[in-house]
């Protein structure tokens, strides 16, 4: 008999941009098996779909996420992501594992932070390139209060993101932010009441999504290039980017757009 539950990962296209909802809300999206392996072919779908210019993330009910699966999944009768029982995991797939997918995608990634983060849902987010967030969520970067690191790109983004000294405050203490802290340590770029943070997420990435999205990916490929690359081989890099870009069909129809004082359509070639 074919199963009538909704999909744990909701995935939609329009204007553009590709929506993927974590949809678990009776267990606060906390992520299953099932939902790691589909949220990962849901990023790769929206990496390779050409009508995608920007990745939305948010979800469903109270919570974005509240980490990995922990307990056994009763459902499947099998262990949850994390189940302290099963032992250290000797072999992964470094394609399938979101984390890396976002870190490695050219697309710009905004995440909707619809509720609480903690765990691998805080990794998750903070692997978006941009996170807006509802009034009352909040962010917990509690790894070590369970006896685990940040396994999901934490110990990498946070320093980046927040300097050596304020990460390792966070991810030392597992302390837990509220929205107004988060938005202060720059975790976040704005934070909106809960009922309105769909329709602000949305607007970032239509604005986006307006732009030619082939300078768009290349100006996040250079940004992520930068953190690791001296000045002047960045700069060369960037050139290399920008002789690209001024043969495609774009470059025309921005440069026609802006001297016919009327907005350009861009096709992304």
């Amino acid at each position: 008999m074919a199963s009538h539950e909704p999909p744990e990962v909701l995935y939609e296209v329009s204007d553009h941009i590709a929506t993927i909802t974590l949809n678990r809300p009776e267990r606060m999206n906390t992520i299953s098996r099932v939902m790691l392996d589909s949220l990962a072919d849901h990023l790769i779908t929206a990496r390779d779909d050409p009508e995608v210019r920007v990745v939305l993330l948010t979800g469903t009910g109270r919570a974005f996420c509240a980490g990995l699966e922990v307990t056994r999944e009763a459902s499947q009768g099998s262990r949850g992501v994390m189940d302290p029982n099963a032992g250290p995991r000797t072999t992964i797939d470094l394609r399938k594992i979101p984390p890396i997918i976002l870190n490695e995608l050219d697309k710009p990634t905004v995440c909707a932070l619809n509720g609480s983060a903690a765990g691998y849902g805080f990794d998750i987010a903070m692997g978006c390139d941009i996170r807006v967030m509802a009034e009352g969520a909040k962010l917990s970067a509690a790894f070590t209060k369970r006896g685990i690191v940040p396994e999901s790109g934490g110990t990498w983004l946070l320093p980046r993101m927040l300097g050596w000294s304020k990460a390792a405050e966070l991810i030392f203490t597992g302390r837990t932010l509220n929205a107004e802290q988060s938005l202060d340590l720059g975790l976040v770029s704005s934070v909106h009441p809960a009922g309105d943070i769909a329709a602000s997420a949305r607007s970032i990435a239509a604005e986006i999504a307006a732009n030619a999205p082939l300078a768009v990916q290349a100006a996040k490929r250079m940004m992520r290039a930068g953190q690791n690359e001296p000045f002047p081989q960045h700069v060369h890099h960037v050139f290399l980017q920008l002789n690209a870009l001024m043969r495609t069909e774009d470059v025309k129809e921005g440069m026609t757009s802006f001297v016919e004082k009327r907005p350009p359509v861009f096709n992304g070639r």
